[in-house]
């Protein structure tokens, strides 16, 4: 008998053991996600996890909705298996700002296979099958660059001249790259077309690269012999290459575009070293994104603006942002809005630019 109760004992340790195995397993899933956001990198912007990370998350925090965001490092497989990890652990929907098209397509569509829907953040991606592209206004971007570079060569005394205009855009495979393009080019097209400027070498940047624009942007003054007047730079980064490259041939300063608002690119506007940076503030987007996501999460309908284009698919819903110009005169409404520290911006050589 003794030695029965023994087997009826030990069986019982295994159904008790099974049991608090399957109760940490069921546990370990209600533990799991609702919402993922997927960041493209690091390299190209220090926009992705200085801001759009956290503001996420403290969105998300704040409804209750438990999330995760990460970073692909540049990496479209990474990206892939962190999209697929997401799912795995019970995300409802994807926010995915692109590395390429392609990839997030891929991303996308196999998300769908799963009942997941996604968002396309910042960037759109064609050929995709998300139902909400959330962002700012990337044709209005455009313009308001290809206007930076026409007031910088009124102010310089240069627009009467028939100044030389050189463009580097983003990469060819960020969609955004063109909606950037199509605006300076509605601004500057029209004044090439009738005279006022001359235009001057245009390239894509591949990957955003920083080191390859001032690469590319060297050539450009090799090819016009140091003849470039006006720059239509698509962010910080690329106009910072520019500045480099000006300085190393000891050129003067022209006029010049950015975009992002970055410490990097406010130091240059009140150096004089560059004309105007876009200013989106991606703490909004981040926070409208993230309200969407959990209408999403709930099986409500996200809010939109209205619809884009986006090639390879139907048009698609849109949430859009209105980004905004900073100059010199205006720049200080980053640090009282909290964007960016006046510390981090005036200090060293910039220190005195900010008195």
């Amino acid at each position: 008998m003794k030695h029965v109760s023994r087997k009826v004992i030990a069986v019982g340790l295994v159904g008790a053991i099974a049991a608090v195995v399957v109760t940490a397993a069921t546990g370990a899933k209600n533990a799991g996600i609702q919402a993922c956001g997927l960041m493209p990198d690091t390299k190209t912007s220090v926009r992705w996890e200085q801001f759009d990370k956290p503001y996420l998350q403290k969105a998300f925090k704040a409804a209750g909705i438990s999330a995760r965001v990460v970073n692909a490092q540049g990496d479209p497989q990474k990206q892939k298996t962190q999209a697929d990890q997401c799912i795995s652990d019970g995300a409802k929907v994807l926010i995915i700002a692109p590395i390429d098209s392609g990839s997030a397509a891929a991303i996308e569509k196999a998300a769908a296979a799963k009942g997941v829907k996604s968002i396309d953040y910042d960037r759109q991606v064609e050929g995709g099958s998300a139902v909400l592209y959330a962002s700012f206004d990337g044709h209005q971007v455009g313009v308001l660059q290809g206007k930076a570079v026409v007031q910088g060569l009124r102010a310089n005394g240069m627009y009467s001249k028939k100044p030389v205009v050189a463009s580097l855009w983003g990469g060819q495979e960020d969609a955004n790259s063109f909606l950037f393009k199509g605006g300076v080019d509605q601004v500057l097209n029209p004044l090439y077309k009738n005279g006022t400027l001359k235009k001057g070498p245009q390239q894509f940047v591949p990957g955003w690269d920083n080191q390859k624009a001032g690469t590319i942007f060297e050539q450009m003054l090799i090819k016009t012999s140091n003849k470039i007047d006006g720059v239509a730079a698509a962010n910080d980064g690329l106009a910072n290459a520019v500045v480099v490259a000006l300085k190393a041939h000891k050129l003067k300063p022209v006029p010049l575009s950015g975009q992002d608002a970055t410490t990097q690119g406010v130091q240059n506007i009140i150096s004089g070293w560059q004309t105007a940076t876009v200013f989106k503030d991606v703490r909004k987007l981040a926070t409208a994104t993230a309200k969407a996501a959990i209408k999403i999460v709930k099986g409500q309908k996200p809010p939109t603006t209205g619809f884009v284009t986006t090639k390879g698919r139907s048009k698609e819903p849109a949430y859009l942002i209105p980004p905004q110009s900073i100059t010199k005169a205006n720049y200080k409404l980053l640090f009282t809005g909290g964007f960016l520290k006046k510390g981090d911006v005036c200090n060293g050589t910039y220190a005195k630019y900010c008195k």
